[in-house]
């Protein structure tokens, strides 16, 4: 969570380009994959499109990734167990898994100063992939962020 303290420091506007992509939760894969796929027209990745760090998940099943028309991927994980947490879907919950913000690699370091003299709770990272950096960290209300970089 954030500090209630002054903010220090802060990452420049301009410095995080774009979401990278947004990661949701699914109950049934096949049915989302249906949906985002043949309902709502978004292409779906396949073979080498996949990235490297989720081809195992998605060969399984577990994992989905579309690309929306603007460039922005869809992750779908598959949460076999999820309920929501009301039975009447017209009320408002979220299957939103984390949100991820693209930065140019030589802005990675800082942006994780920034978030650390900031005292903002990190979940995980940073940590380093062969497509790249990242690391996860909670929103005020406790929504997972990414900020990530590809790799240099």
């Amino acid at each position: 969570m954030i500090s209630s303290s002054p903010v220090t420091t802060a990452l420049p506007l301009g410095y995080l380009r774009r979401v990278h992509h947004f990661a949701i939760n699914v109950k049934e894969m096949q049915r989302s994959r249906h949906f985002y796929g043949k309902i709502l027209g978004l292409y779906e990745l396949t073979g080498a499109e996949v990235p490297e760090t989720l081809k195992a998940e998605v060969a399984a099943g577990k994992v989905a990734n579309f690309r929306t028309p603007d460039d922005t991927i869809l992750d779908l994980f598959w949460e076999p167990d999820l309920s929501p947490p009301n039975a009447d879907p017209k009320q408002q919950f979220t299957r939103a898994n984390h949100l991820a913000f693209d930065i140019a690699p030589q802005f990675f370091d800082q942006a994780v100063e920034v978030l650390q003299q900031n005292q903002i709770l990190i979940d995980h990272g940073p940590v380093s992939r062969p497509t790249g950096r990242g690391i996860y960290f909670y929103d005020p209300d406790g929504f997972l962020i990414e900020i990530r970089c590809n790799a240099e």
